[in-house]
């Protein structure tokens, strides 16, 4: 039994220490891909997260693989718990200088990253490559202040919604994939060209711009004041802000060369900071 026991203990040790090995040689990667190539974790917590779950894996596989006293498991765990109270204070130093704003997409394939200097004010959205690394692409627009509001209207459309240190409320769209074939450029206004509804709102895109209706009450969007953001979704806005974001639906087929309307749905997401559905709108 006892046998049985100390045999189970240096397989999970040697598990835990070339888990810890692993996380190490992947901080030095890491590092050097920072150095190199720019590039940086979707959230900078993870850097001192994974040095905390190294630690508590190389201390338990050093107690459990060597010969350990009293004395030596004291030390040991005392060194470790050391380090992990300092990796701590670090991380809560760093978000208190960067705040991250992370939110990952419901089929788990993207990471929508932005980070907020602090002491600034601004706000960058980051591209996530392989997961958890990412570059930065782009400043959101205008000064964010306070909370954000994050929503994903398809598997590959990510909506953030916040207030602008003017009080207007901004939205910036983060968009991964395509309805297209991938290689041609399209505009998402002239594929949703038409008339839509829904059962309280009808949407109308024509030479102008949209007009919306919802509950009665009808709004018109001329195109000089639509943004678009990659191929997949555009914001309307009124008197520069943020009013109504039209997204394809992951149902919608985009042919640049059809002749007939394109099939599928689109997607309409109010910007306001309260919690809203998308409203799935129809071809009429």
């Amino acid at each position: 039994m006892k046998q049985n026991t100390s045999k189970w203990k240096k397989i999970i040790g040697w598990v835990l220490f070339l888990v810890a090995i692993g996380f190490f040689c992947m901080q030095i990667g890491y590092l050097v891909l920072r150095a190199r190539f720019q590039v940086e974790y979707v959230d900078n917590r993870l850097f001192y997260i994974i040095n905390i779950v190294c630690l508590i894996c190389l201390t338990a596989a050093i107690l459990l693989l060597l010969q350990s006293s009293r004395k030596f498991i004291i030390i040991v765990s005392s060194i470790s718990a050391l380090l992990i109270i300092g990796h701590v204070a670090l991380l809560i130093s760093s978000n208190n200088e960067i705040k991250n704003i992370t939110s990952i997409s419901p089929d788990w394939k993207h990471v929508l990253s932005i980070k907020e200097n602090v002491e600034s004010g601004e706000a960058v959205y980051y591209r996530s490559y392989y997961g958890i690394l990412a570059r930065p692409k782009e400043v959101l627009p205008d000064e964010p202040m306070g909370e954000y509001q994050v929503e994903w209207l398809a598997d590959d459309v990510g909506a953030v919604t916040y207030k602008a240190a003017n009080n207007k409320t901004q939205q910036f769209i983060a968009t991964y994939g395509d309805r297209g074939s991938g290689i041609s450029y399209y505009y998402v206004g002239a594929q949703t060209h038409g008339n839509w509804k829904s059962d309280n709102v009808e949407l109308v895109s024509g030479p102008e711009g949209i007009m919306i209706t919802e509950n009665g009450k009808t709004e018109m969007f001329p195109w000089d004041d639509i943004q678009q953001f990659g191929t997949l979704a555009i914001i309307l806005k009124k008197n520069d802000e943020a009013a109504w974001t039209i997204a394809l639906h992951e149902n919608f087929q985009v042919d640049t060369g059809a002749v007939e309307a394109n099939e599928g749905n689109i997607l309409l997401y109010k910007a306001t900071m309260e919690k809203t559905e998308p409203i799935v709108l129809s071809r009429h």
